[in-house]
C-alpha cells in the first residue's frame, strides 16, 4: 500500500521535531518514532504497531537535515517487508549503516560550510547598514536545507535502499569543500571591507586596507601550523594596544 501524499507531508513536518526529545542511550529515537507514526498507523494495527515501535526504539543519531533520507528509506523497507520482500538485511542494519555517513556529510556541508558562508554574506550587507543582512542569512541557509529535507524523504521513500546512490550523486562531501573555499574568499573580502572602513575613519591611506587580506592569510597559516589560537589572540591584543598608545 503506497502512502498518500498527505501522510508523507505529515512525516516531513514531524521530522522537524526530530531533536525535540533526546536520551543518552537512543539519542534521537523518540523523535524518529514521532516522525514515523503517521505512516506506521497506516501499515500496522494494535500488537503489530507496538512491535514496529519497539523495533525502532533503538539508537538513532544523524544530521537532522538528512534524517528524512533515512526515514523515507525506512518507510519503503517497512512497506516491502509487509509484501514479503526480503532485501537480505534487517531494517535496523540498514539504519545503522546509513546514519553515520549522513551525519558526517551533513555536518561538513551545513554546519561547516553553508552556515558560516551565509553568515559572512549577511555580515557584508549588515556592515553597510542594510536590513537585508539578517534576511539574506535566513534565506541562504534555510532554502538549501529545506530542499534536502523534502528531497530526502521523496527519494528515500521512492528508492528504498537505492537512496544510497542518491546520496552519492549529491556529492555533499565535494560541495562542502567548494563552499569552504568560497567561505575563505568571502572572509578575505570582508576583511578588506573592514580595513577600508577603518582606514577612512583613521584618515589613513587605503593601501593599509589592502594589507587585511595577507594579514588574514597569515593568521590562517599560523593556525594550520597548530599555533595556539589563544596565543594569536594575545598577540593581536598586544598589537592593538600598542597601536592605540601610539595614536
Amino acid at each position: 500500500m503506497k502512502l498518500p501524499r498527505l501522510v508523507l507531508l505529515q512525516v516531513l513536518l514531524r521530522s522537524f521535531l526530530l531533536q525535540s526529545s533526546w536520551n543518552y542511550e537512543q539519542m534521537q529515537s523518540l523523535g524518529l518514532l514521532y516522525a514515523l507514526r503517521p505512516a506506521f498507523r497506516r501499515y500496522y494495527t494494535e500488537a503489530a504497531l507496538l512491535a514496529a515501535y519497539r523495533r525502532h526504539l533503538e539508537y538513532f543519531n544523524t544530521h537532522p537535515y538528512l534524517a528524512t533520507t533515512v526515514i523515507g528509506a525506512v518507510l519503503k523497507l517497512e512497506q516491502q517487508a509487509q509484501q514479503g520482500l526480503d532485501p537480505g538485511f534487517t531494517i535496523a542494519e540498514f539504519k545503522s549503516a546509513l546514519v553515520a555517513p549522513c551525519a558526517a556529510m551533513g555536518d561538513a556541508f551545513f554546519w561547516g560550510g553553508m552556515r558560516p558562508a551565509a553568515a559572512v554574506v549577511a555580515l557584508l550587507w549588515a556592515f553597510h547598514g542594510s536590513w537585508l543582512g539578517p534576511f539574506l542569512f535566513i534565506v541562504l541557509f534555510n532554502l538549501p536545507h529545506l530542499w534536502f529535507r523534502a528531497q530526502g524523504l521523496i527519494k528515500g521513500y521512492g528508492g528504498g535502499v537505492r537512496v544510497v546512490s542518491v546520496l552519492q550523486q549529491w556529492h555533499l562531501s565535494d560541495w562542502a569543500i567548494y563552499v569552504k573555499q568560497l567561505l575563505v574568499l568571502l572572509l578575505g573580502i570582508f576583511a578588506v571591507v573592514i580595513g577600508v572602513a577603518a582606514t577612512k575613519n583613521l584618515d589613513l591611506n587605503i593601501a593599509w586596507a589592502l594589507c587585511a587580506g595577507p594579514f588574514v592569510w597569515g593568521l590562517s597559516v599560523l593556525m594550520r601550523h597548530h599555533v595556539s589560537p589563544l596565543l594569536i589572540i594575545l598577540l593581536l591584543s598586544g598589537l592593538s594596544l600598542g597601536w592605540y598608545q601610539l595614536h
